[in-house]
């Protein structure tokens, strides 16, 4: 099939750019509005209790949240003063009622906590119109501008405000990693390369993929929720891996054609060879990343339809346009090497000698370099788990500035509530669901933690219980008062559905934990029969999968070390929650996992191919290794320079996943494949390509070889 491929590349390479051309065009238009159709949050999912408790709440009882916070501050007047009620007046009256559904203010509440303990400062809570989340995030744009005062100072924050800063802080985050990540990228293939044109390809292909994410998570978007945070993940999926494969493909390409061979011959070559592991690469990468789906969150599913999207264009452009460009440059791409006495011994360079040197001591390599990996993983056994805030934006973000305010002048206000939504087996007003009602207020009070429980809302048969306490919502106490409150008994004949942050909290940790060990099964098992196939030993998989692990881990003990603790705060420019957001480390394992296989693949092919023409496993760890190590670390620095350029981003989000990908890539590509590596593969030697005799006819007949 790739050989097929290679001759179409070949013979219709002129068809193949210029349909890459019409691509690049028609999807750059395209995607160029994706963050117009994006949703923002998506860390709650919709069957969740909590997520149930806010959907009755809306139908029954009508929406409690505030979508937007205004904040007012005078250094003239106090909140008392006649003019600065008439100028916060002026300000909140004149937006269009058809745009939103309510205000609460101080001057319509009296409600003391409204105000701000210094009293020059107050606070109004508008709620947005609109059906959908992105009906009520452009009805707020368009009254954002008139939320000003000449005579008051106003902010204004809320989750909108939020979601508009992310928005907008994505977007410009995207546009200069872009622009920091492609012209590096182009320096260093030129030096890799050593020719212009070689190092161009790469480039192009990387934009191709960059162009070609945008656009299919914007299609995505027409059908389902696509997370907003995810856009800068998937792109940097896309355009790395597109840059990996593509450097694959030209060095071999390169290769076949310094040993004499004809374009079409080096092309043919190039695509059963460096094509195949791009096949097996993309299959590995795209499915570990679709493991994500088995958890409900809008985020994690928009990271794993996304990346699986990204790797497949990364790996389909660097087979099609990038092999139509391979065929049409041909000769010209050719490695312009120094006229010497003698050709240098392709078994003597300096990779091979490292590999010779590890493996003449193979115990003493492989014990320090896991005892190195597992203390540099340590940090990860006091991982705290969180959740997002406004914190995962700037210092210098209104909205977040707003929380802030809201925090240290408005105490009293700033919501740590719990809501219970009680649902009676008659109306509410009734005596016989007030007694219902007041005897479930009274058990809920009894709950070790609750400070006191008050009706805040009824109609019908549906009632609202507002439970405050001291405890932290996002914590293990949050949860466990969570659990405590849900574990009192319901009015006769009636149900509670309990929610707000703790609660919602508390049914996330409890799916990840039901749901994470089919995700790392099925990441594990698909890991496995794809090597399995790909190069014919039982043992090879095992060995790759747990090397992957371990270089995972000193990558989550890094983030732990930095992100958690503090460390490294003003280098990378973050405020410290004090923990890690709970679905941070499963999206860094998924991520990370499939582009630790992706080397693994690839140096393996070279061995597997030196393997089957010698059979002797010592020669063929060191010869693979000497022909694919500068080319696998050529394709991590690459990859670390995209990764880096989007850990460059003031979300918090972004740049948690940008620096652990780092750290796990530089582990892997390094210390694991230059050391671990072949120190195992000398311990195991021909142990690495047992195959039991029942499995060698399956093998034979479906088993993807390096070699054709």
């Amino acid at each position: 099939m790739l050989d097929l491929l290679g001759r179409l590349a070949h013979q219709a390479r002129w068809w193949l750019i210029g349909a890459s051309a019409v691509f690049l065009v028609a999807a750059g238009a395209w995607g160029a509005n994706a963050f117009d159709d994006l949703a923002g949050g998506g860390f709650t999912y919709a069957a969740s209790e909590s997520s149930r408790a806010a959907d009755t709440e809306r139908e029954r009882l009508g929406r409690n949240d505030a979508d937007v916070v205004v904040l007012f501050h005078s250094d003239r007047w106090t909140v008392a003063d006649p003019a600065y009620r008439d100028a916060a007046r002026a300000v909140l009256d004149r937006l269009p009622p058809a745009r939103i559904e309510g205000v609460v203010d101080y001057w319509r509440t009296g409600e003391s906590t409204l105000v701000g303990t210094d009293q020059r400062a107050t606070f109004a809570a508008v709620q947005v119109a609109g059906a959908t989340e992105n009906d009520r995030l452009t009805n707020f744009l368009a009254i954002k501008e008139q939320l000003t005062s000449p005579d008051l100072d106003v902010s204004v924050g809320g989750p909108l405000a939020v979601f508009d800063d992310v928005n907008t802080q994505s977007r410009t985050d995207l546009i200069r990693a872009e622009a920091l990540a492609v012209p590096v990228l182009f320096l260093l293939l030129i030096l890799i390369f050593r020719n212009l044109l070689a190092a161009l390809l790469p480039v192009l292909v990387g934009v191709l993929a960059i162009v070609g994410s945008l656009a299919g998570l914007r299609l995505l978007a027409q059908f389902t929720d696509i997370s907003i945070f995810a856009v800068n993940v998937v792109t940097l999926l896309g355009l790395g891996l597109a840059v990996d494969y593509s450097l694959f493909m030209v060095s071999r390409f390169r290769e076949e054609l310094g040993t004499g061979q004809t374009v079409p011959q080096a092309l043919r070559r190039t695509m059963v060879t460096a094509g195949r592991t791009i096949v097996v690469s993309a299959v590995t990468v795209a499915l570990a990343l679709a493991s994500l789906a088995v958890f409900p969150q809008v985020f994690l599913r928009s990271v794993a339809i996304g990346g699986v999207a990204a790797v497949l264009l990364a790996g389909f452009f660097s087979l099609t346009a990038m092999a139509a460009m391979l065929a049409l440059l041909g000769p010209r791409l050719k490695e312009r090497r120094r006229c010497t006495a003698a050709a240098p011994d392709p078994d003597a360079g300096a990779w091979a000698r490292i590999a010779r040197t590890v493996m003449r001591r193979p115990v003493l390599v492989a014990t320090s370099v896991v005892v190195l990996l597992v203390l540099l993983g340590l940090p990860f056994l006091r991982i705290s788990y969180g959740w997002l805030d406004t914190r995962v934006l700037p210092a210098s973000a209104e909205s977040r500035q707003v929380q802030v305010a809201l925090e240290e002048s408005f105490p009293d206000s700033v919501t740590r509530a719990t809501d219970a939504i009680v649902t009676l087996a008659g109306p509410v007003g009734e005596p016989a669901g007030q007694q219902q009602l007041a005897g479930y207020l009274e058990r809920v009070t009894a709950v070790p933690g609750v400070g006191r429980a008050d009706v805040t809302g009824a109609e019908g048969d549906t009632a609202r219980i507002t439970i405050r306490s001291d405890v932290e919502p996002i914590s293990a106490e949050g949860r466990e008062l969570v659990d405590a409150v849900r574990a009192v008994e319901p009015p006769p004949g009636g149900t509670v559905l309990v929610g707000g942050d703790a609660a919602g909290f508390a049914d996330l940790m409890d799916m990840l934990a039901e749901r994470l060990p089919w995700m790392a099964l099925l990441v594990i098992a698909t890991t496995f029969v794809l090597l399995f196939f790909a190069f014919g030993s039982l043992v090879l998989p095992v060995k790759a999968i747990l090397m992957n692990i371990l270089s995972l881990t000193a990558a989550f003990g890094a983030v732990v070390w930095i992100f958690q603790d503090g460390h490294l705060a003003d280098l990378f420019r973050f405020t410290s929650t004090g923990n890690i957001d709970v679905v941070q480390p499963i999206l860094i394992f998924a991520v990370a996992f499939g582009l630790s296989m992706d080397y693994e693949v690839f140096l393996l092919s070279r061995i597997r191919e030196q393997y089957d023409l010698t059979g002797d496993n010592t020669e063929a760890v060191a010869i693979g290794l000497q022909r694919s190590g500068r080319i696998i670390t050529s394709a991590a620095l690459l990859l670390v320079v995209v990764i880096v350029s989007f850990a460059t981003s003031s979300v918090l989000v972004v740049k948690i996943i940008g620096v652990g990908l780092a750290i796990a890539v530089i582990v892997d590509a390094t210390i694991v494949r230059a050391l671990l590596m072949p120190a195992t593969m000398r311990l195991l030697g021909d142990l690495n390509w047992w195959l039991p005799g029942p499995l060698r006819p399956l093998y034979r007949r479906w088993g993807i070889r390096e070699n054709g």
